[in-house]
C-alpha cells in the first residue's frame, strides 16, 4: 500500500511540474512581447496565470497577437 501511495504522488508532483513549467513558458513569453498597450499585456499575463488552463487559453488566442522587441 505503501509504494502505491509513492507512485500516485510521484505521477501526480510531475503533473504539477509541467503545467507549472508550460505556465512560465507562456509568462515569460508575455514579458518578452508588445502587446500595443500595458492594459492588454497585463490582461495577458493575468490569464497566463489562471492555474491549468491559463497557458492553453494564451497559446489559442494570445500567442500570435504581440510583437517582439
Amino acid at each position: 500500500m505503501g509504494s502505491n501511495l509513492l507512485h500516485t504522488i510521484t505521477v501526480w508532483t510531475g503533473i504539477g511540474f509541467i503545467f507549472l513549467a508550460v505556465t512560465m513558458i507562456a509568462f515569460m513569453d508575455v514579458a518578452k512581447k508588445n502587446f500595443g498597450s500595458n492594459t492588454q499585456k497585463s490582461l495577458w499575463a493575468i490569464i497566463t496565470l489562471i492555474p491549468f488552463v491559463g497557458w492553453l487559453f494564451y497559446l489559442i488566442f494570445g500567442f500570435r497577437k504581440g510583437k517582439k522587441k
